[in-house]
């Protein structure tokens, strides 16, 4: 079967947040005098904040989220943009009749303010976010949500990410996956997770999808 349906992460893999959320860890962490490494900042950037802060300290959960999201919230515009080649990918697909969503850890307020700031918003037929499941990526339920909202076969679907967690809740659902090579957790560590394709170029999915 064809794939007809192409899902996407947002951030890291359509829109590049990567810095601003280095940075907004590090702004909670100054404020709260804790010390991470850089590498060890960017393994957070994935999983929902809640599970991370979590872990870091059960008890200031809630204020820490509060503390990040002071900073991410307000500088998000100076830091967003969309990686090469997604706005003509996109185009390319949509006008092929790919059905199209973006399936993210991330709160929709904040989800659709970075579609809107880099001129994506308008390509996708669904955005499952954090609000809208009980269990986020790596469980299935995420993609399972978009799939049902489209109407879409798990044989003839695509989960497109830059993490783990994007690999996993695709296969957990049963679906096609591709890593993306640019993620800044680096090609290896997604392909331990056996996506179905790793993708060097947005416009290697043209090829993969058949259009």
């Amino acid at each position: 079967m064809n794939i007809d349906t192409v899902l996407f992460d947002l951030d890291g893999t359509l829109i590049d947040t990567n810095q601003l959320i280095i940075d907004s860890f590090k702004y909670t962490f100054n404020h709260y005098q804790l010390t991470f490494t850089e590498e060890e900042i960017i393994d957070f950037n994935g999983p929902p904040l809640i599970e991370t802060f979590h872990n870091i300290d059960p008890d200031r959960v809630e204020e820490m989220i509060a503390k990040y999201r002071e900073h991410n919230l307000a500088e998000h515009d100076n830091y967003v943009k969309a990686f090469p080649l997604v706005r003509e990918t996109l185009e390319e697909l949509k006008k092929n009749n790919i059905r199209l969503g973006i399936v993210t850890t991330k709160m929709k307020a904040t989800a659709i303010k970075g579609l809107v700031l880099t001129g994506l918003d308008s390509f996708f037929d669904t955005i499952i976010t954090l609000d809208d499941v009980t269990h986020p990526k790596p469980h299935p339920e995420p993609v399972m949500k978009a799939m049902q909202t489209l109407g879409a076969e798990a044989s003839a679907t695509l989960m497109v990410g830059d993490n783990s967690h994007d690999i996993e809740s695709g296969n957990n659902a049963g679906v096609l996956t591709a890593g993306v090579a640019w993620s800044l957790k680096g090609r290896e560590r997604l392909l331990a997770h056996h996506p179905t394709y790793l993708i060097e170029d947005m416009r290697d999915l043209l090829t993969i999808v058949g259009v």
